[in-house]
């Protein structure tokens, strides 16, 4: 556990893998500023209520900012509410992302302007912001991104090349950070995790997507959660994907 509370941020939190690491952040001392596209009407806002501002806070140690992180006035308004509320950003866990699966050839130019304004554009608005905020700061701090066990090792049959590009570029930019601010304390890692039991599985066969793990297993998302606060906090690992899939990325099985 930390002695000093510091200040994370989590996209992507109103649901799945980032409601959850959410809850654990807080759990473990974290102050949380939480963003969704209308996160406000999540499970972590009271029933019914309609905040009048944009960084509702219902615990002094969560607030919650609607908007689409994908846009950079999503980005500034999340980093000038961590700043107001807690004073200072710690972290950052990009966790926003959308997939769908379609052939190659089936994918559209409106398709890859969503995946890259979630996935790519959504990490590079609010990840300059809170590594402005900690270079100022001088005391490091710890980006984490979410990407797939698809990056390293597709598996015939999910078709997801266009995905793959924001996915992949994820990966690198994490190891180029990673060098770029090694020498400030700033850490940059990713978790790749496989099949995860999440709302964006809700209509998949499990068997089908047993079928897909190594193991034959589909991680929760308690098995992702613990892997992103292990990174959150492992002072001396920086520019690392860790996979989180049953061993999916090893190879054929």
């Amino acid at each position: 556990m930390q002695d000093k509370r510091k200040t994370m941020i989590v996209t992507g939190a109103s649901q799945g893998i980032g409601a959850g690491v959410t809850k654990a952040l807080i759990k473990r001392g974290y102050n949380v500023v939480a963003n969704s596209r209308k996160i406000t009407e999540s499970e972590f806002a009271p029933p019914g209520f309609a905040p009048a501002s944009p960084g509702f806070a219902p615990t002094d140690r969560l607030v919650l900012v609607d908007g689409n992180i994908g846009e950079a006035s999503t980005a500034a308004k999340i980093a000038a509410t961590a700043m107001s509320t807690f004073g200072s950003i710690d972290g950052v866990v990009n966790n926003a992302g959308i997939f769908f699966s379609k052939r190659f050839t089936d994918y559209t130019v409106h398709d890859f302007e969503l995946l890259s304004e979630t996935n790519l554009q959504g990490y590079i608005y609010i990840t300059q912001l809170a590594v402005k905020q900690m270079l100022a700061q001088k005391s490091g701090g710890s980006v984490t991104a979410i990407t797939t066990a698809l990056v390293e090792h597709p598996i015939a049959g999910v078709n997801a090349s266009v995905p793959m590009i924001t996915k992949g570029g994820l990966e690198a930019i994490t190891r180029s950070l990673a060098m770029e601010y090694a020498k400030d304390g700033i850490r940059f890692n990713a978790v790749a995790p496989g099949i995860v039991d999440t709302p964006m599985h809700a209509n998949d066969p499990h068997e089908f997507l047993k079928s897909l793990s190594p193991m034959g297993l589909i991680s929760d998302v308690d098995d992702i959660v613990e892997a992103i606060v292990y990174l959150t906090e492992a002072r001396h690992v920086t520019g690392e994907v860790l996979h989180v899939d049953a061993g999916a990325h090893n190879g054929k099985w």
